[in-house]
């Protein structure tokens, strides 16, 4: 075989492989669906079952990639800043990742995040929600459960605006 279609050959294997570790598309819920009842571990690797914090007002899930990265830590920094708020419109927050309970505690501990970050290295909440993964990391999206059931969702969800997005959405209803 000449050099180029052996440059060729090589090209489409490491496509080939880049698309096994993408996951294969997911739709995430939609407004009006039944929250999921999955569970994972939290930062300490002690069991949570979303369904016991659908309970009282507003619940939010939020997804992000990774624990102590740039984006990750502004969108966490900013739902930190605004929990008292957020807290007195009734929202309990978690933040969901793909990261070991470890990585998620330090990460809590390093920035002061006053919310339960779920560990959710098996990725059973991740696709319980239906939120896309590229490479193992959860893409970035948010959703407010209210009375069982998605009341909002943003799949794009911002990094420094999130909380500002969510007390937005509640103040509203």
């Amino acid at each position: 075989m000449k050099k180029t279609h052996l440059t060729l050959l090589a090209a489409l294997f490491a496509l080939a492989a880049f698309r096994s570790l993408a996951a294969a598309p997911s739709e995430p819920l939609k407004v009006g669906d039944a929250a999921p009842n999955a569970a994972s571990v939290d930062q300490d690797g002690k069991p949570v079952q979303l369904s016991d914090l659908y309970g009282g007002g507003w619940t939010l899930v939020y997804f992000y990639p990774k624990a102590d990265t740039p984006g990750c830590t502004a969108e966490a920094c900013s739902l930190r800043d605004a929990f008292a708020d957020l807290t007195k419109k009734g929202v309990t927050v978690v933040g969901v990742s793909a990261d070991k309970p470890a990585e998620q505690k330090a990460f809590k501990q390093k920035y002061q995040i006053p919310f339960t970050l779920l560990a959710d290295s098996d990725k059973n909440v991740i696709a319980a929600f239906g939120v896309p993964t590229t490479m193992g990391f959860a893409s970035r999206q948010s959703f407010l459960i209210q009375g069982g059931k998605v009341a909002w969702r943003d799949l794009h969800a911002s990094t420094k605006q999130q909380a500002a997005d969510i007390l937005k959405v509640v103040s509203a209803q």
